[in-house]
C-alpha cells in the first residue's frame, strides 16, 4: 500500500502511546481512523486532538478481550467510513513474575489481550478485506521481546513470541490476496506499558485491600521482588525511549515497503544474532548425535 489518503484504519489501544501516534500519523496523511480503546474518557480526549487534521476520526470503546466488542468495532468502522483497508492490532499489556508464582488468571489476562486481541481483530476484519478486493494491510504490535528473552518476564515474552509467529503465518496466507502483514517489534518507546501490569486481575484485587490503598502511584504493581525489579527497569527505559511519533512514521513507511518485520533499535540487533547462534548450535549438535 503506497497511499493512505482516503483509506480507512481501525487502531486498538489508540488513546495513548504507540496507538495514538499511529492514529495521528494516519490522519495527517488523509486516512480515516477509527480509534479504539478501553478507556472511554482518554479515548475521547485523544480523538479531539486529531480532529483538525486532513483525515477523519471516530472512536469506538472496545475491550479486545471480548471478540464481540471487536466485531462491533468492525461494524462501526464500516458504517462510518465504508471499506476498511488497515488494521492495527496494537492493544497490549505487560506482566512480570517468577514461574510457579504467577496466578493463572493473570496468565489468561495477558494472553487474552496480547494474543487473542490480535486474533479477534484478524477474524473480524480479514473477511471484509478479502471481499472488497481493494487490498489492505495488518500491523500486529509485538515487541523485541518476541525475539529474545530475559528472566522475570515469561508471560510477556510468551505472548509476544506468539504474536510474531502468528503474524509470520498470516503474511504467508494473505499475500496472494493483496493483504500485507507486518509485526511491529520495538524496544523502548515512550508509552504507558510499564503501568499496564497494575490491571492484572490479582493485582487489581490486592489494590482494593486497605493496606494496598496506602500505596503511592510510583509503587511497582506487585509485591513480588522480581516483578518489582522488572517494573522499575522497564519504567526507566520506556520513559527514556524513542518518541512514539518517530516509531509511527516508521510504521507507515514499512507498510508502504510491505515489510514483515518492523524494528527500531540498532543495539537490539545483536540479540537476534545471539538467538540464531544458540538455535544453530543445538540444531547442529542434535544432527551430529543422529549421525547426520
Amino acid at each position: 500500500m503506497e497511499n493512505f489518503e482516503n483509506k480507512t484504519a481501525y487502531v486498538t489501544g489508540a488513546a495513548s502511546g504507540i496507538g495514538f501516534a499511529i492514529s495521528e500519523a494516519l490522519v495527517k496523511v488523509g486516512a480515516n481512523v477509527m480509534m479504539a480503546d478501553i478507556d472511554e474518557a482518554l479515548l475521547s480526549a485523544s480523538a479531539n486532538k486529531l480532529r483538525n487534521h486532513k483525515g477523519r476520526v471516530e472512536t469506538h470503546v472496545c475491550d479486545v478481550i471480548k471478540a464481540e466488542q471487536v466485531e462491533a468495532g468492525f461494524k462501526a468502522t464500516q458504517e462510518a467510513f465504508g471499506n476498511i483497508h488497515l488494521l492495527f492490532n496494537n492493544a497490549g499489556v505487560g506482566l512480570a513474575g517468577k514461574p510457579g508464582q504467577i496466578a493463572i488468571e493473570d496468565w489468561r489476562w495477558i494472553v487474552d489481550i496480547n494474543l487473542m486481541g490480535i486474533v479477534h481483530g484478524v477474524e473480524a476484519f480479514v473477511p471484509h478485506m478479502r471481499a472488497h478486493g481493494e487490498g489492505g494491510h495488518i500491523v500486529n504490535t509485538a515487541s523485541m521481546a518476541g525475539h529474545f528473552t530475559m528472566p522475570g518476564m515469561a508471560p510477556y515474552h510468551a505472548t509476544k513470541f506468539a504474536a510474531v509467529g502468528y503474524s509470520e503465518c498470516l503474511a504467508q496466507e494473505l499475500a496472494s490476496q493483496n493483504i500485507g502483514v507486518s509485526v511491529l517489534c520495538p524496544t523502548w518507546v515512550k508509552s504507558n506499558i510499564f503501568n499496564t501490569g497494575k490491571k492484572a486481575p490479582t493485582i487489581l484485587a490486592k489494590a482494593k485491600t486497605p493496606k494496598a490503598a496506602q500505596a503511592t502511584e510510583s509503587d511497582a504493581p506487585s509485591s513480588d521482588a522480581t516483578a518489582n525489579q522488572m517494573y522499575q527497569l522497564t519504567k526507566g527505559l520506556v520513559e527514556n525511549g524513542m518518541e512514539a511519533s518517530t516509531l509511527a512514521d516508521l510504521v507507515l513507511k514499512s507498510i508502504q515497503a510491505n515489510r514483515l518485520y518492523i524494528f527500531n533499535d540498532r543495539e537490539a540487533r545483536a540479540s537476534v544474532d545471539m538467538r540464531r547462534d544458540m538455535i544453530l548450535k543445538d540444531y547442529d549438535a542434535c544432527l551430529k548425535d543422529l549421525g547426520m
